[in-house]
């Protein structure tokens, strides 16, 4: 409501063009959802899928997380790389000296790329009764 007021008091007191006007117009209303990223007006982006707790990760953690049968190289890495900030560090050169085939060094430096930024964390195991 703000922005309104001020591109009415900004246009009316000034000469300037249609095209100018319209210009003017877009900036304000593009940083109006900078300025109100939590307005009440707009449709809430809320997921449905709960997040199980949070679990101390590691080398078997992370591989059985990726999924694909990367999980069958944990012995390996655990051995050779022995820590999982080392192995979050590693790069694809290491990985193919232990062995491990291309399919699966792609997904392990696809996803230690991704946690290193903190879009993916492994999911917790679930719990069965």
């Amino acid at each position: 409501m703000c922005s309104i007021l001020l591109y009415v008091r900004v246009f009316v007191n000034l000469n300037i063009s249609i095209q100018q006007k319209m210009a003017w117009r877009q900036i304000l209303f593009s940083t109006r959802a900078i300025l109100e990223p939590y307005s009440t007006t707009g449709s809430a982006k809320f997921s449905t899928k709960s997040n199980p707790y949070l679990v101390k990760v590691g080398i078997p953690e992370f591989l059985n997380g990726i999924g694909n049968g990367v999980e069958s190289h944990v012995s390996k890495l655990e051995s050779e790389i022995g820590d999982f900030q080392k192995l979050l560090v590693t790069r694809t050169l290491k990985l193919k000296k232990l062995g491990i085939p291309c399919k699966h060094r792609k997904l392990i430096l696809k996803y230690t790329h991704k946690y290193r930024l903190g879009l993916w964390r492994p999911r917790a195991q679930a719990v069965k009764s």
